[in-house]
């Protein structure tokens, strides 16, 4: 079939560009936007407790819901407020309201803090149902230079945080993170191809084409997050482009790896990339399969999060494949060898290459090449026992520096954590009859009593009186463990047991949002991790035509995706200081770090392969795929691993989990295992890894080499 595929693509290779310039052309013109979302609430399915609150919130207090927006305002000596300084901010709440700043319901000053320390003035805001409503960042920016107007002579400083603000901080961080990941995966593309190929045809060919594929890709994920109603995550975006410029470089490498391989045995230009088509795009085509399909289990999540990053993803390395197999091979069929001007070392293998002596080495030491790079992922993943979830995913979303986190921080000097983003607790009767002061003050009182709850306030009713509305104030900060164990355990356990007969309790607000969210997350853990590994080794068995391979495969990719976690935590949790994770990585790590890693596994399986069906020994093949996969698969994980740890640079607490654990993953998975562990643990198992097949059999219509690899013979 690829053989087919190539021969068509290299003899028609104008047809090929032009219909990929008009599919592009038709796809940016006509696609929507692709717009995004920071709202938790709205990643969950309606059966969630806190989601059912927030639509009883929505129902029967229209008018009344948390401020969008908190002015938070000090003294800039940091000392305690006076009585004039409290009248200047009351004034400062009446002047920002006089102004009439459009989708600003009200601008409210509340008393200073019991410490004197800050005073909130609180905004409110219409409620929006369309998370891309530009109304209440457009609020919040005029409101900001309003309000540094008003303070400007008065000994007074402030700052505006809240929802809206967070919103508005998130979503200039994440127009700033793309801009220096885009900047920064770029270039470190054009380096590092410029250093291995020593061109800059090679070296600007993926960042011109993929360019042009990432734009098909965002319109075709645009069109499907339209029609299925997905919610896309603001980090979605920046992972797009280190996974189109990542992924679409490495396989751009698998082909013109074995393109220039070709070329030196003696194959005209034409003829050699036929050849890479066929006998690499079955490698390409199985990596990216399980790629796709690892994305594509995230449907199965129970969070809109993932159901909407795993097509997106999926669409976006499918696009690159065909891209990969087709687009590719006609423009370097056309330029020919003069794809790599002005080098000459396409023309000659080097001699005494550091991968062919690696190679040797293990061929001839595999037990010792197995246990030292499986010791080292054993220690790493050791240490990912200490886990902890971070779920606050718009503060991770927004860079430390911005005014919403600044103002949120100082906030907290006067008024207790939870204060911050309360919960809340309904009590609802069933018939919709009012409910009696009895009722609400048992139900308070017991509240009230929950160890973990600082304080209850008195109840808010609805117009008919059948919903009341009880403020819960936390002791404890509103994203962290104990007020997450609080909400989820002791207080919805007593609202749920305190609720009279004829009546229901529903405990919401952001910590619940919190509390729904690592439950869904424990859903996900036990059936998208098994599916997508069940669905990846049948991938690899059908490649493979064996069932022991593709099982002590996945386990040593399960164990580099142990390692990643374990390393990630050493390096945010123990040596940094942070007191979590974000809740989402383990699970885009497994994907990315399983079905990534496999890719590697997978060049180098495919390739010990065919060394063994020229009639090597097992350590004899292992030794020639080093010697000959090795470069491919140390420059891809370079280029990948590069191109994630670009996320680092964002500034953006969810952005740099996940580029430091993807590119360490990444880098495990193309050092550690493909390099090491795979090759030495195949020699070992020897001709059993392909049982019940014979895929390590000689073919009769292939060369069949001598026993002795040339590594060996060359004394490399």
């Amino acid at each position: 079939m690829f053989a087919r595929l190539g021969r068509l693509v290299v003899h028609h290779p104008w047809k090929v560009i032009a219909a990929w310039i008009v599919l592009a052309a038709a796809i940016i013109g006509f696609a929507p936007a692709l717009t995004a979302t920071t709202d938790e609430a709205s990643f969950l399915p309606t059966h969630y407790e806190s989601v059912q609150a927030q639509q009883l919130q929505e129902k029967s207090f229209p008018t009344v819901a948390t401020p969008a927006a908190l002015i938070v305002v000090e003294r800039r000596d940091g000392a305690p407020l006076s009585a004039a300084d409290s009248a200047t901010v009351g004034s400062v709440a009446l002047a920002l309201d006089g102004e009439h700043i459009p989708f600003v319901a009200g601008t409210v000053a509340t008393p200073p803090s019991e410490n004197k320390l800050v005073q909130v003035v609180a905004v409110r805001m219409p409620a929006v149902g369309d998370p891309n409503d530009k109304r209440p960042a457009d609020a919040v920016t005029r409101l900001r230079t309003s309000l540094q107007k008003q303070l400007s002579g008065t000994d007074l400083q402030g700052g505006i945080t809240g929802t809206a603000a967070q919103q508005l901080d998130a979503s200039q961080s994440g127009t700033r993170a793309e801009k220096i990941i885009g900047l920064a995966t770029v270039g470190l593309i054009i380096v590092l191809l410029l250093v291995i190929f020593r061109s800059p045809i090679i070296a600007f060919l993926p960042v011109i084409t993929i360019g042009v594929i990432s734009q098909v890709a965002t319109g075709l994920i645009a069109w499907v997050s339209e029609a299925l109603d997905l919610k896309i995550d603001s980090s979605v975006s920046a992972m797009l482009i280190v996974v189109l410029f990542g992924v679409g470089t490495d396989y751009i490498l698998f082909l013109m790896f074995r393109y220039r391989e070709r070329l030196r045995t003696g194959e005209d230009a034409r003829t050699a990339m036929v050849s890479a088509v066929t006998r690499v795009g079955e490698a390409i085509a199985s990596a990216a399969g399980a790629v796709i399909i690892a994305f594509l289990a995230l449907t199965l999540s129970t969070l809109g999060l993932f159901k909407a990053l795993g097509p997106a993803l999926a669409i976006a390395v499918a696009v690159t494949l065909v891209a990969g197999l087709t687009l590719i091979p006609a423009i370097v069929s056309l330029l020919g060898t003069r794809v790599f001007w002005p080098s000459k070392a396409w023309r000659a293998e080097p001699k005494a290459a550091r991968f062919a002596a690696i190679g040797t080495s293990m061929g001839r030491h595999p037990v010792r090449f197995a246990v030292a790079s499986g010791g080292v992922m054993v220690l790493l993943a050791v240490a990912a026992l200490g886990f902890s979830a971070n779920f606050d995913l718009s503060s991770g979303s927004t860079s430390p520096t911005a005014e919403s986190a600044v103002y949120g921080n100082e906030l907290l000097k006067g008024l207790p954590a939870g204060a911050t983003r309360p919960t809340y607790a309904f009590l609802r009767s069933d018939d919709g009859s009012p409910l009696s002061a009895a009722a609400l003050d048992g139900f308070r009182t017991a509240l009230t009593g929950v160890h973990g709850v600082g304080a209850v306030a008195p109840p808010a009713l609805s117009a008919d009186r059948s919903v009341a509305d009880f403020t819960v104030t936390l002791a404890a900060g509103p994203e962290s463990k104990s007020a997450i164990a609080t909400v989820g355990g002791p207080l919805r356990d007593r609202a749920h047991a305190a609720a009279p007969s004829g009546t229901t309790a529903l405990v919401g607000g952001i910590t619940a949002v919190f509390v729904d969210i690592q439950a869904a997350v424990s859903h996900d853990y036990a059936v998208v991790f098994p599916v997508a590994a069940v669905l990846i080794m049948l991938i690899l068995g059908l490649l493979l035509r064996s069932i022991v391979a593709p099982v002590y495969l996945m386990l040593s990719v399960g164990l580099g995706f142990a390692a990643t976690l374990g390393a990630t935590v050493l390096v945010f949790q123990w040596i940094r200081g942070e007191p979590g994770l974000i809740f989402m990585l383990p699970v885009i790590m497994y994907l990315f770090v399983v079905a990534l890693g496999t890719d590697y596994n997978i060049l180098m399986v495919a390739r010990l392969r065919e060394e063994a069906r020229e009639g090597r020994s097992p350590r004899d093949a292992a030794a020639m795929a080093v010697r000959h996969a090795g470069p491919t698969v140390g420059a891809a994980g370079l280029i990948l691993a590069g191109t994630f740890a670009s996320l680092i640079l964002a500034g953006i607490s969810t952005l740099s989990q996940m580029g430091f654990a993807i590119s360490i993953g990444i880098g495990i998975a193309a050092y550690v295992m493909a390099l090491f562990f795979t090759p030495a643990l195949t020699a070992l198992i020897g001709h059993a890894a392909w049982w019940p097949g014979q895929g390590d059999a000689a073919r009769p219509h292939e060369p069949v080499a001598d026993a002795e690899p040339e590594v060996v013979r060359s004394g490399a």
